[in-house]
């Protein structure tokens, strides 16, 4: 496949290809360019003209262009999800899914486009400006370029690259390396929808280099990134060169409390459903700490430890799998010294702890110690720690002991002790009585300290892809009377 520049599908300058492999076996899927610094350049020259054309394109075509997109990919759900599953490594099921959800999403910016507001601001409220008109309008930021992750590689440029359009922003978007071909082929169908000329670029190639020449580049207005915080840390830094506008949604480590009063069948399914059988456990907002209240602990455990034997592990074509491999070596091999090292730690495992090649069987570990990196560092892979706790007072500050605050989890059937947790918890959002790993386009979603800033959600990310105009007209209004 060739990546887009300027609306035409081009080679890299430099005529150098990268493969793309599927990372259950290695075998060759396609190839793209890779690009240079030179193509990256010559996508911020186009997309200057782009910016132009979508911010004079009125709503209402954006938003048809974007909800054809939607139809468009709705009509090929299931080619579409099996090329998906081959790059990335997610179970057909899950990737089919997710090509749906981008289709949604699409969609919703389409009809959201449509209702950027602005305010009238009543100046009466300060002594001598009665006579004054102000309104505020929201309008496009520019050029914004959008830096993709691997693990939801498809519902994560949707919820950028869509949005961006929507507010009449042009996009540039840096794929990832590893899976960029079911992105390149979603924005094959965007053109298809009659975007603009311009104004959506895809680079493919060498994430850190491309990804710093745009988050440095003074023509770009705003970055968008969900990926490491090292990576959102690096952004920020280039970024503030030109103090363009960052949203950075980033890692997790994310805590589930259980208390003793829950559904404990119902705790353990979340978390074989959002941690070890969801994205091949590469999630960012994936359960990855799992205190358990003392009396329940032990059941809770053995219930967990049932659940995760019964998962298939294996080729993500295949209808029946749960988990399939991760997204490549490296990827793998440090899901398993995190592993070893919980372990030599004193862990016990109760099941898994095996690595074959990219394919990490799903791992439960009880009583890990409170100092292990298991429960410190962002673990991307299938493992689920679990500690016991002695109240809420110590679970909370338990959960509340990370550098990252992405999302938690509560299970209680105990509404007033739900709230008291969800209200006292560091995290940009707290799912009660069901796993972390949830993400509904329409509620605010994003982290706090090292998860990240900003929010993302139809109406949120709209408001981040835009800036505020005020327009005051002074002494717009005829003297008021004194006379009543």
């Amino acid at each position: 496949m060739k990546m887009l520049i300027d609306s035409t599908w081009t080679d890299a300058s430099s005529g150098e290809w990268v493969d793309v492999c599927n990372p259950a076996d290695g075998s060759f899927i396609d190839r793209v360019p890779s690009g240079t610094l030179d193509d990256a350049a010559r996508a911020v020259e186009a997309a200057q003209a782009g910016k132009r054309r979508m911010a004079a394109l009125p709503a209402h075509e954006r938003a048809a262009i974007l909800i054809r997109t939607a139809e468009l990919i709705e009509q090929r759900i299931g080619p579409l999800g099996e090329l998906l599953a081959r790059e990335n490594g997610k179970p057909i099921v899950q990737t089919r899914d997710e090509v749906r959800v981008a289709a949604r999403i699409f969609r919703g910016f389409g009809e959201e486009a449509k209702r950027i507001f602005g305010r009238v601001v009543p100046m009466d409220a300060v002594p001598g400006n009665e006579r004054h008109v102000a309104l505020t309008i929201r309008q496009p930021l520019g050029v914004v370029a959008a830096i993709i992750p691997f693990n939801y590689p498809v519902e994560l440029f949707a919820h950028k690259a869509a949005a961006a359009l929507a507010a009449g922003n042009a996009v540039i978007t840096k794929p990832p390396l590893e899976c960029p071909l079911t992105l390149l082929k979603v924005a094959e169908l965007m053109e298809e929808a009659g975007l603009p000329r311009a104004a959506h670029q895809v680079i493919t190639g060498d994430g850190v280099m491309i990804g710093e020449f745009l988050a440095s580049h003074p023509q770009i207005q705003a970055v968008t990134v969900t990926g490491s915080t090292a990576t959102g840390k690096r952004v920020s830094e280039l970024a503030a060169q030109n103090l363009k506008h960052v949203h950075l949604e980033l890692g997790g480590n994310d805590a589930q409390i259980v208390c003793a009063d829950a559904d404990l069948d119902r705790a353990a399914q979340a978390v074989v459903l959002g941690r070890l059988a969801r994205g091949n456990g590469q999630i960012c907002c994936a359960v990855k700490r799992i205190f358990v209240e003392e009396p329940a602990y032990e059941r809770f455990a053995t219930l967990l430890n049932e659940k995760a034997r019964q998962l298939k592990v294996g080729n993500q074509l295949e209808e029946d799998t749960d988990v399939g491999p991760l997204i490549h070596s490296v990827a793998a091999e440090r899901v398993e010294q995190a592993i070893r090292q919980a372990e030599a730690d004193g862990a016990k495992i109760l099941t898994g702890g095996n690595r074959r090649g990219n394919f990490i069987d799903p791992t439960v570990l009880a009583y890990v110690p409170l100092g292990s990196n298991l429960l410190h560092e962002e673990v991307f892979g299938p493992v689920a720690p679990i500690v016991p706790y002695s109240d809420i007072s110590e679970a909370v500050e338990l959960a509340n002991n990370s550098r990252y605050g992405l999302q938690a989890a509560v299970f209680t059937n105990d509404l007033s002790r739900a709230f008291d947790i969800a209200y006292r918890l560091e995290v940009g959002g707290v799912i009660v009585n069901w796993s972390t790993a949830v993400r509904v386009e329409t509620l605010a979603f994003g982290g706090v300290k090292l998860s990240g800033h900003g929010r993302e959600a139809i109406h949120d990310t709209l408001m981040e892809m835009t800036h505020q105009k005020s327009i005051l007209f002074y002494n717009a209004l005829s003297q008021p009377s004194q006379e009543l």
